[in-house]
């Protein structure tokens, strides 16, 4: 009886299988790097494994039983196949979503760096006295994918960034201070701008609306999220659908450049957990006042 894997094989130049298989491969490796940190990740990598076997079993019993049996068989696993392929796409939507954002943000797409190390010095010297003054604040920092869109909800600036500007942007008596200002390049599109906000147990309880929304964005594009609690005055960055531990005052201008360079490298806010395991790390540092 022959072997079903020669029966497969035979007739092909061995490079041209060495060339097929390094090729699949590299796009294999590709999709899982794209989806690497997303919440689904190991759903999708168990739905990849399961059609991959699937695909490969139906395969070889049709090799195995001759070209014209089980063709029921394998008629019934290509529509399933497609099925779960339709599935998956309908089930995953958001993370794929996102990986497709990695694409498009990384560094063949990437435009040029505005004057981070001026903006990341004025986001530090604002976040310092806003955290000290327990004055919420939410900033956003476009990076590839373009905000201009949220900012149309919003009061139009269009201003130099600056840190007297910001907090007084976030200032408790000014009518903007509740929601978000976007910063694009070294200027401050809008403020007062309402986010997309992450679903419900997205960050733990006793981070509110502010951290919902400032991981809500970084859910669908690649900024990088500067939060200032109001409770506590803590400071957290969030980037790539992650939300930091409390940052130190002192270290924020670090953190931001940090989290820049690594959104831009596809990797995500550095040292930087799933916002419920980042929440759960901090509860107790929160809880205390503490950042």
């Amino acid at each position: 009886m022959p072997n079903p894997l020669e029966a497969i094989f035979s007739g092909y130049d061995p490079l041209e299988v060495a060339i097929e298989i390094a090729t699949l491969w590299i796009v294999a490796w590709l999709a899982l790097r794209f989806i690497r940190g997303t919440r689904a990740a190991g759903a999708i990598k168990g739905f990849a494994v399961l059609i991959a076997l699937l695909a490969i079993g139906i395969r070889v019993l049709g090799e195995f039983g001759g070209g014209d049996r089980f063709g029921r068989l394998r008629f019934l696993s290509d529509q399933l196949l497609t099925l779960l392929a339709i599935g998956l796409v309908v089930v995953f939507q958001p993370e794929i979503r996102q990986a497709l954002t990695r694409l498009g943000a990384s560094r063949l797409f990437r435009r040029k760096r505005v004057l981070e190390g001026q903006v990341a010095d004025h986001l530090a010297a604002a976040a310092d006295f806003l955290s000290r003054s327990r004055f919420g604040a939410l900033i956003v920092v476009e990076r590839t994918v373009p905000l201009g869109n949220l900012t149309e909800g919003g009061v139009e600036l269009d201003a130099k960034v600056s840190a007297p500007l910001l907090e007084s942007i976030f200032w408790p008596s000014n009518p903007l201070h509740d929601l978000a200002a976007v910063i694009r390049g070294d200027r401050v599109l809008g403020a007062g701008i309402q986010l997309p906000m992450a679903e419900e147990g997205a960050v733990p309880p006793h981070l509110g609306a502010r951290h919902r929304a400032g991981l809500g964005i970084t859910l669908e594009t690649d900024s990088v999220v500067l939060i200032v609690s109001e409770e506590t005055g803590s400071i957290r960055l969030a980037s790539r659908g992650k939300l930091s531990p409390p940052i130190p005052r002192d270290q924020v201008r670090e953190r931001l450049l940090a989290a820049f360079a690594a959104v831009d490298e596809g990797s995500g806010e550095p040292d930087a957990g799933d916002g419920r395991e980042a929440g759960r790390r901090a509860a107790s540092a929160d809880r205390g006042g503490a950042a």
